[in-house]
């Protein structure tokens, strides 16, 4: 059995891991929060631009763009998005998972897909199984702006246009709630089904220059937010994965206190027990 001694170094240690699982929490909570909200503010923009785009490809059909044709898949791109850091419970290790298996599935050879990947954890799980990165990122803030991965976005787009990937997926933790966050994987290019979102006031646009100069310019932009919505998505889904986790230590350091305090306390009881019966015996020895 252990030592009075030990077991309240044992109380103390936990109880400071606690403070520091709480800060974290806090922090994350925090966190959670403002990304939470540049992830839905994100959402109107998103929404415009697609239906811009919607309504030009689908207004003309000599409009053409590289990102709309769907061609033979040679290569596939796959887009990963995972953090810096750990103590976020499953959150990087369920993206992976899925970015793992989706590639042992459908490949047999390195030379049929390469990663482009967001995070210092995914990029070190992929170098370590000798897998393909092509362009990854490390370091991105905890509140993203579009030019923290401007460049990258814009590198990734253009490999499908000249055509060194046929398709480009994206894997990342989409933010449903801060207690639920859904791994989602979904295709990115080609934008084939793009044309479906356009509306019925098509014919009251008229543009300058042509739809296919417009379309030059917007469709790229548009594959880059949807790249940049995905990040604030995982960011979102980032915090509030870290923020359940250190609740859990939390929860769990508060039941080991609590274990320990009452090992504690019967050790305390059984040594005063045996003291006052060491005092009695010798007592009874001097009678």
């Amino acid at each position: 059995m252990a030592s009075l001694r030990d077991i309240k170094k044992r109380i103390d240690s936990t109880s400071k891991t606690k403070k520091i699982t709480k800060a974290m929490e806090m922090v994350s909570a925090s966190k959670m929060n403002k990304a939470e909200a540049n992830a839905k503010s994100f959402v109107p923009y998103s929404e415009k631009i697609q239906e811009v785009v919607a309504n030009i490809a689908g207004s003309s059909v000599d409009a053409t763009h590289p990102l709309l044709q769907r061609r033979e898949v040679k290569k596939t791109g796959y887009f990963v998005i995972t953090s810096d850091r750990g103590l976020a419970g499953a959150y990087n290790s369920n993206v992976l998972k899925k970015a793992y298996e989706t590639i042992q599935e459908n490949h047999q050879s390195t030379d049929e897909y390469t990663i482009v990947v967001i995070g210092r954890v995914g990029y070190d799980f992929f170098r370590k199984r000798n897998m393909p990165v092509t362009k990854h990122i490390i370091g991105i803030a905890d509140q993203p702006d579009f030019n923290d991965i401007k460049e990258l976005a814009a590198e990734t787009v253009q490999m499908f246009i000249d055509e060194e990937i046929d398709e480009l997926k994206m894997i990342y933790n989409h933010y449903v709630s801060a207690i639920s966050q859904v791994v989602t994987s979904k295709k990115l290019l080609p934008l084939t089904d793009i044309g479906a979102e356009a509306t019925s006031t098509v014919s009251q646009y008229e543009y300058e220059p042509d739809p296919e100069q417009i379309l030059k310019v917007l469709l790229p932009q548009y594959a880059e937010s949807l790249i940049y919505g995905a990040l604030l998505d995982g960011k979102a889904s980032e915090h509030a994965a870290r923020m359940t986790a250190m609740r859990n230590a939390t929860d769990n350091a508060n039941d080991l206190i609590d274990d320990l305090t009452l090992s504690y306390n019967r050790a305390r009881q059984a040594a005063i027990t045996q003291e006052i019966n060491e005092i009695i015996g010798g007592v009874a020895a001097l009678e």
